[in-house]
């Protein structure tokens, strides 16, 4: 499956803590080929990850805003 990490994120890819998923996609490439594991799952359903399309122009989705408090104005 493809993926790409959410706008301002580098995900580590499983088994290699080293190497990150990011927001921009490989060249020639629509996304970051990865096997469809519990890992990834569980990335794209904390949403850190999206899942591109083949064939596709990716949408970046943004990171999700933060836990805390909200401040009006």
């Amino acid at each position: 499956m493809l993926v790409l990490a959410c706008t301002g994120l580098k995900v580590p890819k499983e088994e290699k803590p080293r190497e990150y998923i990011t927001d921009t996609p490989p060249e020639g490439l629509p996304g970051f080929e990865v096997a469809e594991s519990a890992y990834y799952l569980r990335r794209i359903a904390e949403g850190d990850l999206v899942q591109v399309q083949p064939g596709t122009a990716a949408k970046k989705a943004k990171a999700p805003p933060a836990d805390g408090p909200t401040v009006t104005a």
